[in-house]
C-alpha cells in the first residue's frame, strides 16, 4: 500500500455514505481492502488484535478510518464490538481476518494447530455475520463479503487446515446468501490466489525447508500454476472487493481473484 489514499473530493461514488467494518484489517490484505474503500468514499473500521498495527494503518489511510481492537474468533469481543460501535450504521461487513495455519502433512497436524485455524478463519466468520447481519436485514439493505481462498477448491499439499477452512468458508456464503438475500443482504466471498507480501513468503520458506528444495524452486512451482504466470497484489484484492459490491446483482457467488490459477 501506498502512504496516502486519497479522500475522494470529487462527484459521489457508490460507497459514499456508507460505513464498512473490516476484520483483520492492521495490515496486508485488511489494510489494502480498507484503502480502497475509503478511496471509494466509505468511511472505514478496522479491528484486529494489534492495537499498535491498527493504529499505524488507521493514521495512514486518513481520518475516514477508525480502528476497534477485537479477536473474532471470541464471541465476547464480537459483542464488545457490536456495542462499542452501536452509533454507526455498518452496511458493509469484509471477513477478512485469517490465518494461514501450520505448511505440514495432515499426520504431523496437531488438534490445536487445526483447531487455531478454523478459530479464526471459519468461526471468526460466523460470529461475524452473526453480530452484524440483523442491524443489516432490519434496514433490508447491506453487504457482506467474505474472503476465501482458491485454496478452498483445488488441492494445496501439506496446508490441510487451510484449504479445508477456506471451503467451509465458501460454503457459509452461498447458504447464507439463500438466507440473507431476501432481507436484502448481499452475501458474495472473494478467493484470491496467492497474493504477493509476507505471507506467502513464509509458505514458500517453510515449503522450501520441508521439501529441501531452494526458496525460489518453491515459489516458482507454486506461481507456475497460474495462467499469468505470477501473484496477484494485494491492491488487486482491494479493487476487487470495491467491484463486488458495485455489482448489486451479485448474490452468494464466489469470484476468483488468481491470476489464472484455478483454470489450470
Amino acid at each position: 500500500m501506498s502512504a496516502g489514499i486519497a479522500v475522494p473530493t470529487g462527484p459521489a461514488t457508490p460507497l459514499t455514505g456508507r460505513t464498512a467494518l473490516v476484520t483483520g484489517g492492521g495490515g496486508g490484505l485488511g489494510r489494502a481492502i480498507a484503502g480502497a474503500l475509503v478511496a471509494d468514499g466509505a468511511r472505514v473500521v478496522i479491528t484486529g488484535r494489534d492495537e499498535v498495527r491498527l493504529k499505524e494503518t488507521a493514521s495512514r489511510l486518513g481520518p475516514n478510518v477508525a480502528h476497534r481492537v477485537c479477536d473474532v474468533s471470541r464471541p465476547e469481543e464480537v459483542g464488545s464490538l457490536v456495542r462499542g460501535l452501536a452509533d454507526e450504521e455498518i452496511s458493509i461487513l469484509v471477513n477478512n481476518a485469517g490465518i494461514a495455519g501450520p505448511v505440514a502433512p495432515l499426520t504431523e497436524i496437531t488438534a490445536r494447530d487445526w483447531d487455531e485455524v478454523f478459530d479464526v478463519n471459519v468461526r471468526g466468520v460466523f460470529l461475524m455475520c452473526r453480530a452484524f447481519l440483523p442491524a443489516m436485514a432490519g434496514r433490508g439493505a447491506g453487504d457482506i463479503v467474505n474472503i476465501a481462498s482458491v485454496s478452498g477448491k483445488r488441492p494445496l499439499a501439506r496446508r490441510t487446515p487451510y484449504c479445508a477452512s477456506k471451503m467451509a468458508v465458501i460454503g457459509l456464503t452461498t447458504t447464507l446468501a439463500a438466507e440473507a438475500g431476501p432481507l436484502g443482504v448481499m452475501v458474495n466471498s472473494l478467493s484470491p490466489g496467492p497474493v504477493a507480501g509476507p505471507r506467502m513468503e513464509r509458505n514458500f520458506r517453510l515449503e522450501a525447508e520441508r521439501t529441501g528444495s531452494s526458496y525460489a524452486q518453491a515459489e516458482q512451482a507454486f506461481v507456475s500454476r497460474s495462467a499469468l504466470g505470477r501473484m496477484v497484489t494485494e491492491e488487486e484484492v482491494g479493487e476487487a472487493v470495491v467491484a463486488m459490491l458495485r455489482m448489486r446483482g451479485l448474490c452468494g457467488a464466489d469470484i476468483d481473484l488468481s491470476a489464472g490459477m484455478v483454470a489450470r
